[in-house]
């Protein structure tokens, strides 16, 4: 059985901090994955967690896939991620959101949220009320929701995928299945859609689903029921872990490619779908799009330059699928070591520089109750 300190040294982070606020209910946790490119970015989620465990893995997996996800988009931005232990349909309130927002102006600059599932542009304002390390809101120079870029990304990123694997990059007629079709996924169905693709969609939000079937005429089916549609592409567009040996047995596609993040629930995932011949377009470097844009703040936000440098995932993910192909690697291995060549390169240029300190955990409880006492309240 593993334990905390275990999953810290498997996934190399640089710092994980706990938050607890009695009065506002606050359950949070930062994820600084890697700070050798610049700050950490990435969004919080605020999701209901089974326990406090599964909080911690998905924090540290999202962390790390936003240092490699900055690397390949060619950002100067370190991974992070935040999670606030929560249902966002319940229990989310000002108070709360000041409080994460305090807890993020605790660790100095070192980690910036951002907008991710269960949280809008809105809850980015509250949070940009009580610290300046947050990007994706509407006031003081925000670019707001970062979906649309996000899909515009994906859509970017499906076309180089039916190029490089000989079907062409015309949608006229494909087929994709969509799971997922809440901000991201309702955007890129939008796109795919106006290019002339079938759509063929499944949420667990049935008001989602209705939008997109009366919008874009698309077929519905269960949530259950995604995996073993007859389609061209299949698009993961809601949480992550979805690829795995339930689910890739029941694929009847060629391609893979969605912005859900943290696809492939293990590594060996990436080679069964190698194996069976399906093309993956790995989701942190499809994706990035979201991240381009809010990242853009931080110099001072040009639509122009964002849409520009989100058109070129279309070359990103073409470059990836051709070296996979060349090198006889699955995709999500060539990914990795495209980010992977870059942040090394950093390192050796700026070994000294890290923003922070390495395999710093913070869980003494006595350093968080004051941590906790001095930010929080």
């Amino acid at each position: 059985m593993t334990g905390i300190f275990d999953d810290l040294k498997d996934y190399g982070h640089e710092q994980v901090s706990f938050f607890h606020d009695e009065e506002t209910g606050l359950k949070a946790i930062i994820g600084i994955h890697s700070t050798v490119l610049g700050p950490a970015l990435g969004g919080c989620r605020m999701w209901k967690y089974a326990d406090d465990q599964e909080a911690l893995r998905d924090v540290l997996r999202l962390s790390r896939g936003m240092t490699y996800k900055a690397a390949v988009a060619g950002l100067n931005l370190g991974g992070g991620k935040a999670v606030v232990v929560a249902d966002s349909r319940t229990d989310k309130n000002e108070a709360l959101l000041k409080s994460f927002g305090r807890a993020v102006d605790a660790v100095g600059g070192r980690y910036i949220t951002a907008e991710d599932v269960g949280m809008t542009v809105a809850d980015i304002d509250t949070i940009r009320t009580v610290t300046r390390h947050a990007v994706g809101g509407s006031n003081e120079g925000g670019s707001g929701d970062p979906s649309d870029m996000t899909a515009l990304g994906v859509f970017q990123g499906i076309k180089a995928a039916l190029k490089v694997s000989g079907q062409g990059e015309k949608l006229e007629g494909v087929k994709v299945a969509i799971q997922g079709v809440g901000n991201v996924g309702y955007h890129l169905c939008s796109y795919l859609s106006a290019a002339g693709a079938k759509l063929i969609i499944t949420d667990i939000y049935p008001n989602q689903v209705k939008k997109v079937e009366q919008e874009f005429g698309a077929e519905v089916v269960a949530p259950d029921q995604i995996y073993s549609v007859d389609c061209d592409i299949f698009a993961p567009c809601a949480l992550g872990a979805i690829l795995n040996s339930r689910t890739i047995p029941q694929l009847k596609c060629s391609i893979v490619a969605g912005s859900a993040n943290n696809q492939l629930e293990k590594d060996e995932d990436g080679f069964t779908l190698f194996s069976k011949g399906i093309t993956y377009a790995p989701d942190y470097a499809i994706n990035s799009g979201g991240l381009i844009n809010v990242a853009a703040e931080l110099d001072g936000y040009n639509k122009e330059k964002v849409l520009n440098k989100v058109s070129q995932i279309y070359t990103t993910i073409e470059s990836i699928l051709e070296h996979s192909k060349k090198e006889h690697v699955p995709p999500h291995q060539a990914a990795d070591a495209l980010a992977e060549k870059r942040l090394k390169e950093a390192r050796k240029q700026t070994p000294n520089t890290s923003f922070g300190f390495r395999s710093q955990f913070m869980t003494d409880t006595k350093i968080m109750s004051e941590l906790t006492a001095a930010s929080l309240n």
